[in-house]
């Protein structure tokens, strides 16, 4: 599924929309470019997800915490070097406490991510506005596939034709 964003308040819109959607236990795999959108992304998913705390890119803390209704962890895993720090920072037990899971340039990690998993792609336009973007939505497993018709449902403002 292919999407156009505008703008950062349609970047966090489009997160609001998935975000009714994410179920305990999920994991939101989101990937591009520095820049691309990301935690303006996760900005929008945990206002919608019914938490008030700050989200900033947890590039540094590696992994953020937020309370909701629903607890979401925000992690982060571009300055890793080894998987094995990922094992060491309790990823494991993030994904296995039924928390909702955003994982930061996901794709360095991958075969360490459930594969029933939400990924999310941020490209920039070479033509467009400063804040446009491109966002691809590849749903994976089998509880996303039960999830589809919602999804594209609730993404169809910012869908881009195929």
């Amino acid at each position: 599924m292919l999407l156009h964003s505008k703008s950062t308040t349609e970047t966090r819109a489009i997160a609001a929309a998935i975000a009714a959607l994410l179920e305990a236990g999920d994991v939101v795999v989101l990937t591009g470019d520095l820049g691309g959108g990301k935690t303006t992304f996760v900005q929008g998913a945990v206002a919608a997800l019914g938490s008030s705390d700050s989200v900033t890119s947890p590039t540094f803390a590696i992994v953020q915490e937020y309370t909701a209704p629903v607890p979401i962890a925000h992690v982060d895993v571009y300055r890793l070097d080894r998987e094995q720090e990922l094992h060491d920072i309790g990823f494991d037990e993030l994904v296995d406490s039924g928390r909702i899971v955003f994982v930061e340039w996901g794709e360095r990690v991958a075969r360490l991510v459930p594969a029933d998993r939400l990924v999310i792609t941020f490209d920039v336009p070479r033509t467009g506005g400063e804040d446009e973007r491109v966002v691809a939505i590849e749903a994976q497993g089998a509880s996303w596939a039960l999830r589809h018709a919602a999804l594209g449902a609730s993404l169809q403002p910012w869908s881009v034709a195929s």
